[in-house]
């Protein structure tokens, strides 16, 4: 098990987009932000957990994390997910 590998795509002081490459056991640790957040599964299966409700997701899946939800996820599957984030993830610069 690994942390994901991070990419920030593009960003402005209001969004940013960030690719996140996981493979087969990787894990996101639960944590939150302050950021409103969109999730787009461009590959591979998770398991999220976001504010105690648990969830599959897989490829063309798309959802959204509001602000301060306590969130994470397991890998099932390696792949990409494609993150936004609003507004942008000072920390990820």
């Amino acid at each position: 098990m690994s942390d994901p590998v991070r990419t920030v795509l593009a960003h402005s002081p209001e969004l940013m987009v960030v690719r996140f490459a996981f493979r087969a056991g990787d894990q996101g640790a639960l944590h939150s932000h302050p950021h409103v957040q969109s999730t787009y599964v461009q590959s591979g299966r998770y398991r999220f957990t976001v504010d105690g409700r648990e969830f599959q997701v897989g490829p063309g899946d798309a959802f959204v994390i509001p602000s301060n939800a306590v969130h994470g996820c397991t890998c099932l599957e390696g792949g990409v997910l494609i993150d936004s984030f609003t507004p942008r993830r000072d920390d990820f610069l």
